[in-house]
This record gives structure tokens, sequence and C-alpha cells, in this order.
């Protein structure tokens, strides 16, 4: 074999290594592109808006995402069964959302007076095949908190993660 041959030989297999070592990534599906957000979201600041305690999320303007349009799950928590204090509006809301679409049944805890909100998420994950239980009341009370830790637990079959965010 000539020295011209031998280097054909070897350029031939790094070319054929590379291919294969390319390969696993060239087979995964397309990433959609991640928005820039610095151009996603508005720049304009929010108009002032007052409400009376406590507000409602769906009457702001614009009304908030909390994940409804944006947070895609993945199955993380498939099974698990979590309790969510304030989850019908802000960051519990978001958590409700992310455990849901992450796997998760969930019992959301809310002031009364936020039913409208409450029943919005509920709607929603419960579209999408979840098991969502909504118990109204006010977290002042602790009889209440202890009956409401009880029935989660029974309604959901069990308890795996407990996030108190109710403010």
């Amino acid at each position: 074999m000539t020295d011209a041959s031998r280097r054909d030989v070897l350029k031939g297999s790094a070319v054929a290594g590379a291919g294969l070592a390319a390969a696993p990534v060239l087979a995964q599906p397309a990433r959609r592109p991640t928005p820039d957000p610095k151009t996603a979201y508005t720049s304009q600041p929010f108009p002032e808006q007052r409400q009376k305690w406590p507000a409602l999320q769906r009457d702001m303007q614009p009304v908030p995402d909390c994940g409804e349009r944006s947070y895609r799950g993945s199955g993380r928590l498939q099974g698990m069964k979590a309790l969510v204090t304030g989850g019908d509006s802000g960051i519990g809301r978001a958590a409700v959302i992310a455990f849901a679409r992450e796997g998760a049944d969930v019992t959301i805890n809310y002031f009364p007076t936020e039913e409208p909100d409450a029943q919005d998420v509920a709607k929603l994950l419960r579209a999408e095949g979840r098991k969502i239980v909504l118990i109204p009341g006010d977290l002042t009370n602790a009889k209440f908190c202890g009956d409401l830790v009880t029935r989660a637990n029974r309604e959901l079959g069990g308890l795996d993660i407990v996030v108190n965010n109710a403010a």
C-alpha cells in the first residue's frame, strides 16, 4: 500500500467516525427556537389597577400568563399528588400548572372569594386530563388548616408535595 492510499483510508475513516458521532444529534427532532426575552414581551408599563382585596387575576389587564400558554411539561411528577395553598393565582397558580403538566394531581386551596380564578385554572387542567380538587377556605382558621390537609390527602389518595404559598 502506498502512502497516498493509507492517507485516503485514514481520511475515509475519520469522515465515517465523525458521521457516526454526529448521528444521534442529527436524529433528534428539531427544537422550536427560544424567543428572545428582550423582544418577546411588552416593554410598556402596565396600567395602574385597583381591586378590592382579595383581587382576581382574571380581572387584571393584561391577564398574566402563569404558564397557561407557555409551560410544557415532561412527566417528571407522574403519579404524584400535590397540595398548593394560594393556587388560584400568581406564583401558586404557576406552581399548580407546572405540577399538573408534569403529571401530578393537585388540590388547590384559595380564599373563598377567589373562586372564579380557581375555577379557571381547574377547568384548564381538567381538560388536559388531570385530577384537580378545589378546597376554598381561610388559612387563618387553625381547624380549617388541619381539615384541608386531611381532605386533600383523602381526595387525592395521598400527598407527595405541599406548597404553602398563600399570601
